[in-house]
């Protein structure tokens, strides 16, 4: 590795100092994305309706605040009990299937939201959702 600065970098890191020129400052740049406020709930325990009835008020709260995703845990259904009982169906009571259903059967809160996805598998993968909330006009 050459230790020795060439007189052409030397003469060039000299002029940069000694000049007063502002340089654009990259990190203050106001084209950068704003950081997105994410909230994440987790409905394990709750009967259906009752995650219902939170998943509409934690909609409804979030989008007045200004939180723009949240992350919903629904469990995967795994230890559900509709397993035991032939005349249940195995995938009605279970959160996963069931809290997106009511949001979308929901104007009110489909009103509010863009898009429901599911989750990566950092934050849950197939027992989580996401709910991307609309700006507040």
């Amino acid at each position: 590795m050459n230790k020795k600065i060439s007189d052409k970098d030397l003469k060039d890191w000299e002029a940069f100092l000694s000049s007063n020129e502002n340089l654009p400052d990259k990190d203050s740049n106001s084209t950068k994305r704003e950081k997105i406020k994410t909230y994440t709930f987790d409905l394990h325990g709750f009967s259906l309706e009752d995650a219902n009835k939170k998943i509409g008020e934690l909609i409804n709260k979030s989008y007045e605040i200004g939180v723009r995703k949240l992350v919903i845990i629904t469990g995967k259904g795994i230890h559900s009990d509709n397993e035991k009982n032939p005349y249940v169906s195995k995938e009605f009571g279970k959160l996963k299937y069931s809290v997106p259903d009511y949001i979308k059967k929901n104007d009110q809160l489909m009103n509010k939201i863009t898009n429901i996805e599911d989750a990566d598998i950092e934050d849950g993968g197939s027992g989580a959702i996401y709910i991307n909330l609309k700006k507040k006009l």
